[in-house]
């Protein structure tokens, strides 16, 4: 048992878990964390005390994995995205941990499984569909994926590796069901569709650097006035959605290193392929997006590069 909060967001934060602000927690706080690995999977316990919670937005290079949070005993209040999700035991909910979230809730006990996006295989739309709305632990996939989580939580440490791989996969098998179940519940809206088409039109003209709302509302032949309303509710405006991929396919690239035989990527060459014309510009919405310098990236993989190569002949004897 944690009877300190600072030890205790210590270690949800080793787990995998965002940076949470709990601003109930008191003198008495106790809590207890218990954290077992299942093939990719890792399942994280949590006995806590009554909690008021939030958790700010994150940068997406942070978000490898997706959160499904299963309750176990007491009752909990989700707020993320559109979904605002009261659960109770053996209820369970679909987190990202990159976005901003907000829960409340009494003395309770819950299951949380962080999978690897690549395993769940959402695009964008389901995910804004999806995330912090209640999937019902009382029957059908959802009441499966519950009880399989908890199960999982008590006996992951008894597998061999074969067995935990197997079990793994059988586990995210599940939750993609009661996920697709949840989404045939709710069939997406024509704006959601639409939506989903224009995300799809940016994300493959993002290297253009004549993207603009303009052109993307006469491409789908709509204003820009209905263009916008279409992201009203949603966490970035159109503009802003581009500047943000962009911004992130820069760093990718950037902290990826060049690929062989380009003879290198300047800061300016990448910022260019992804559409920004004014390094000036570039360089400043990095450092403030980031809080860090672009050109911080190349120095480090040159450094690693270099380390790299200076490492190569000891590491096999000094023969070529």
């Amino acid at each position: 048992m944690i009877g300190d909060l600072a030890t205790f967001q210590d270690e949800l934060a080793a787990s995998g878990f965002p940076p949470l602000v709990n601003k109930r927690a008191g003198a008495g706080f106790r809590a207890r964390i218990d954290v077992r690995e299942l093939g990719p999977l890792r399942l994280v316990s949590l006995e806590t005390p009554e909690s008021a919670c939030v958790g700010r937005e994150r940068d997406a290079s942070d978000g490898d994995n997706l959160a499904i949070k299963v309750m176990t005993r007491g009752r909990t209040r989700i707020e993320q995205g559109r979904g605002d999700a009261e659960l109770g035991p053996a209820d369970l909910v679909l987190l990202d941990p990159t976005r901003a979230f907000r829960f409340e809730s009494t003395a309770s006990a819950h299951v949380t499984i962080l999978v690897p996006r690549r395993e769940l295989r959402m695009r964008p739309a389901q995910l804004d569909r999806l995330v912090g709305a209640r999937i019902d632990g009382s029957h059908g996939p959802g009441a499966l994926v519950s009880v399989l989580a908890r199960e999982s939580a008590r006996s992951a440490t008894e597998l061999r590796e074969a067995a935990a791989l197997r079990s793994a996969a059988a586990v995210v098998e599940l939750i993609a069901v009661a996920l697709e179940a949840r989404l045939g519940d709710e069939q997406p809206a024509p704006d959601e569709r639409l939506r989903d088409r224009i995300t799809g039109y940016i994300e493959a003209r993002l290297a253009d650097p004549d993207l603009s709302p303009p052109g993307i509302a006469a491409a789908h032949h709509i204003s820009v006035r209905r263009l916008h309303k279409l992201f009203e509710d949603q966490p970035l405006t159109v503009a802003a959605l581009i500047r943000r991929r962009r911004l992130e396919r820069c760093r990718a690239e950037l902290a990826g290193g060049a690929p062989a035989g380009t003879g290198g990527r300047t800061v300016t060459a990448v910022a260019a392929r992804w559409g920004f014309s004014d390094p000036t510009h570039f360089s400043k919405l990095f450092k403030t997006t980031y809080g860090y310098n672009a050109r911080a990236l190349t120095t480090s993989n040159r450094a690693r590069t270099t380390k790299t190569r200076t490492a190569g002949p000891e590491q096999d004897g000094g023969h070529r």
